[in-house]
């Protein structure tokens, strides 16, 4: 059963009378194919419309979309070998992010990504998505041994943020993502870090500091939440709609800031409708990514990446 956001039901009427024409023409051995071509044709313009025009929070809610695919599935339908590899040789393993050696299309690499649930179990395994400070000491683990066997490094971005728990802090979670920052600049090896979801603040900055970084088209990126944004300076949620205009977190925003290096399509109406697109969209990416980054020295890449997130924020009158 498909899931609609507030934005989509307009169409949902119109695709829930698509299958059942399809339905009668079936059973009743009848031919529909014109009326159904012509409910097709006004679904993808109806389509079309809706999402040439979202809003920033549109694009927010479509990030956070329940079908919407998550790193897991990206690497069951990518990637033609992939070994997991668990814990951070401290305290435990992070169920929150999930990383090992990957094969796809003949190039191996080392792929880290923040993982969600589907269902309340997953969920509550995954903790949503929010790492603990082992989660990035794992991720930091797994990209040293990706530098020790010269393997290129691919992170995917998509949560809520860093666990905020006292434990976490207790844990040395600001020291965790702040030793990553610094060991993701200094990487020998090509590293392409692209946000499939959500990237709220210091949690997606954790694994995010890369010579290429890229968007899918409805995700977005920013130091806080519109509804965190909200209740700071309105005391209440309800005004998440202005926070997310005000902030500009969207692909299109971070593109145009120069904060990101470039915006992945997602199929019309979101990545959540056609998994195998959108999967292999970002298999082309990134192989072209990878290609095009190893054949940069060594040296100058890593300058390259310092140089670039050292120009973010600077402005010259």
């Amino acid at each position: 059963m498909r899931t609609y956001l507030d934005f989509e039901k307009p169409m949902a009427e119109l695709e829930r009378k698509l299958e059942e024409m399809k339905t009668l023409a079936q059973e009743n051995n009848v031919d529909f194919s014109d009326a159904i071509s012509l409910l097709e044709n006004n679904i993808t313009n109806l389509r079309k419309e809706i999402f040439e025009n979202l809003t920033r929070w549109q694009r927010v809610q479509l990030s956070r979309h329940p079908d919407r695919p998550y790193t897991l599935d990206y690497i069951e339908l990518i990637c033609d070998e992939f070994i997991e590899l668990h814990g951070d040789r401290q305290v435990r393993d992070d169920p929150a992010i999930i990383g090992g050696l990957a094969n796809v299309g003949g190039q191996s690499f080392m792929l880290i990504g923040q993982q969600k649930g589907r269902n309340t179990k997953q969920r509550q395994h995954r903790n949503f998505g929010m790492p603990n400070p082992e989660g990035y000491r794992k991720a930091l683990r797994l990209m040293k041994l990706a530098e020790k066997f010269n393997k290129p490094i691919v992170t995917l971005i998509d949560t809520p943020g860093a666990f905020p728990g006292m434990e976490a802090e207790e844990r040395g979670q600001g020291e965790a993502i702040a030793r990553n920052l610094k060991e993701m600049f200094m990487l020998k090896v090509p590293v392409i870090c692209i946000v499939i979801g959500e990237g709220a603040s210091g949690g997606a900055l954790g694994i995010a500091i890369g010579d290429r970084v890229l968007m899918l088209e409805n995700t977005w990126y920013s130091v806080i939440s519109p509804e965190n944004c909200s209740a700071i300076l309105w005391r209440s949620w309800d005004f998440k709609e202005q926070a997310a205009e005000a902030m500009k977190i969207t692909a299109k925003d971070m593109k145009k800031n120069g904060l990101i290096d470039g915006i992945i399509p997602e199929p019309l109406g979101g990545a959540h409708l056609d998994h195998n697109w959108m999967a292999e969209k970002l298999k082309e990416v990134i192989l072209e990514n990878i290609s095009s980054l190893t054949s940069i020295n060594e040296q100058d890449r890593i300058d390259q990446r310092i140089e670039k997130f050292c120009a973010m924020g600077v402005v010259v009158e």
